[in-house]
């Protein structure tokens, strides 16, 4: 465990992308194998499950100091994140352990402390276990305890045998909220400088979830090509903005265009008689999409399309609101499915009759697409449709078409690209439209967490309805630094109310706020929801009055139906 909590702090600690993958290689040459590959499966974000909620931790914190309740809030006011307030306060807090009575802790002013009894009675000493004993051996023994009171004494012994660091970091490990300072691509890049196997490679190999284990840790970073489980999809290919300027003077007949749609974008994946069906996020979604399973299930195994899955209907896509109401969700009803029906347009086939085809020319891999899809057809599944101009004008006036199609402007590919790792320049553009827009009223204020949480940082914003506002968007992006603070004050100056960590303010501020698509809603009191909003501008120039009706939101949602 301080092997890797000094990896924490060393990438932490600076915002030098080389000096993060020269500690993130040192790392990945020095550690033990079985932790080296669960420190890979945590800076990668792998795990998400949360063995114990940071409400309990501070319950426990609090039984445990002297440190009244309101204190600690005010303290997480400031620092805006639970497991960080925790490892600080610890410092002023004899953690020698209390001597629990009938497994409670006596009351505050009355604690007797005995350092090794509680962790004894728990569990053997825990310091300085590597990091892999505490993954595999140590933590899931919260899960194991049958009482609170059992948890709690855990928790306690555990935090006694570490320091102050490494309990933070143990608390962002058990409430299944740890992140560090680099992303997965620096991550990979550190590891492959350490492996010297190549980062597409690792890449690939990374894909989808991992069991954290020494055998899969060799199989990893062998030189030799290792056999992949069906299930494990390709890295994705991305596009990148498109600079108009310099697009201007290529060769338009090397490009063609395809809409740019507003769902999930997916792999779809046959093999040994399975399909795997996983999202950009790397999440497997198999069971929310039955529709689209059954359709893959026909086709013949080593198959592999990249797409995206919409709700679609006569024709055309629905909002983004009923792919919502199948995500997270264990089992789709027939109800669901009735009502918002998915389709999938495949963009790109990456694997064909069993071989990787991406370093095919993307002329290439469409034929063989089409190929693919004039034997296999399905009802709910159609090919991307080339879009070609001979101008820069012509591209502009396809891209001012996207909202009539459904679609949010255009993704711009040359005819001779491989299907590549992440976002690489020169081959791939997204030319979006621009965002729909509303000036609107700020009515509520909350402050934000972490770095933001001493700052009012989270904004609700209201348009007229007669002489009523009506909250329609949250947004807490758009501001610079300068304009955060400007405003913070603001806030604090012109309260009415507070609603817990919520505050009204005086309707007197007007934003503009921008967004990606609007669709109608019956959970939102607007009856609207508007997807991706944040702060284009802050319009002190206009009076609160002047921001705009429902009506006109109304009338923005008419244009896009």
């Amino acid at each position: 465990m301080q092997h890797f909590t000094q990896l924490f702090l060393d990438v932490d600690a600076t915002t030098s992308t080389n000096e993060k993958v020269r500690s993130l290689q040192a790392y990945f040459q020095t550690a033990d194998p079985a932790d080296k590959v669960w420190a890979l499966y945590l800076l990668l974000g792998k795990t998400r499950r949360r063995t114990v909620t940071s409400r309990v931790l501070r319950e426990v914190f609090l039984q445990i100091s002297d440190i009244p309740e309101w204190l600690f809030k005010d303290c997480y006011a400031q620092v805006g994140d639970s497991a960080e307030v925790i490892a600080l306060l610890l410092r002023d807090v004899d953690l020698s352990c209390p001597t629990l009575v009938n497994g409670q802790a006596p009351p505050r002013g009355e604690q007797s402390f005995a350092p090794t009894q509680v962790i004894a009675n728990a569990h053997p000493p825990v310091n300085p276990m590597p990091l892999h004993q505490w993954m595999e051996e140590i933590i899931p023994m919260a899960k194991a305890v049958s009482t609170d009171a059992e948890r709690r004494d855990l928790i306690i012994s555990w935090w006694a045998a570490l320091s102050n660091t490494e309990v933070f970091v143990l608390n962002k490990i058990l409430t299944g909220a740890f992140r560090v300072g680099a992303s997965a691509k620096l991550v990979i890049k550190g590891l492959a400088v350490a492996t010297g196997i190549s980062e597409p490679v690792l890449t690939h190999r990374l894909m989808g979830d991992f069991t954290p284990t020494v055998e899969f840790y060799t199989r990893l970073t062998s030189a030799e090509a290792t056999q992949n489980a069906p299930s494990q999809p390709y890295p994705f290919f991305l596009a990148t903005s498109l600079d108009e300027d310099k697009f201007r003077v290529e060769e338009f007949s090397r490009w063609r265009a395809e809409w740019k749609w507003d769902g999930i974008r997916a792999q779809v994946i046959k093999r040994a008689d399975q399909v795997f069906i996983w999202s950009r996020g790397e999440d497997l979604v198999t069971p929310q999409f039955p529709e689209i399973e059954a359709m893959m299930a026909l086709f013949p195994n080593g198959t592999v399309l990249d797409g995206e899955i919409l709700c679609w209907q006569d024709g055309r896509p629905l909002s983004f609101n009923h792919l919502q109401k199948r995500l997270g969700r264990k089992q789709v009803s027939k109800k669901v499915m009735a009502a918002s029906p998915v389709h999938f347009i495949a963009y790109d086939l990456l694997e064909y009759g069993g071989v990787d085809i991406r370093e095919q020319a993307l002329r290439d891999r469409t034929y063989s697409l089409t190929t693919l899809l004039g034997v296999h057809t399905a009802p709910n599944l159609h090919q991307s449709i080339p879009l070609t101009f001979n101008s820069f004008d012509e591209l502009a006036e396809l891209r001012q078409k996207a909202r009539q199609h459904g679609a949010e402007g255009l993704v711009v590919k040359a005819i001779d690209s491989p299907y590549l790792v992440g976002r690489k320049r020169g081959y791939w553009w997204k030319y979006k439209v621009d965002p729909m827009s509303l000036d609107a009223v700020l009515i509520y204020a909350q402050a934000g967490s972490g770095k933001r949480a001493n700052l009012f940082t989270d904004y609700t914003f209201a348009l007229w309805q007669g002489d009523t506002l009506v909250p329609f968007a949250k947004a807490y992006s758009g501001l610079d630094n300068a304009e955060i603070d400007l405003l913070d004050k603001w806030i604090r100056r012109h309260t009415i109310e507070r609603f817990g960590p919520v505050r009204s303010v005086e309707p007197i501020q007007v934003f503009e706020i921008g967004f990606e698509g609007i669709a109608e809603s019956s959970r939102h009191k607007s009856g609207i929801s508007v997807r991706f909003p944040r702060i284009l501008r802050w319009r002190t120039d206009k009076p609160a009055a002047e921001a705009d009706t429902l009506e006109s939101a109304q009338a923005l949602l008419a244009t896009c139906q």
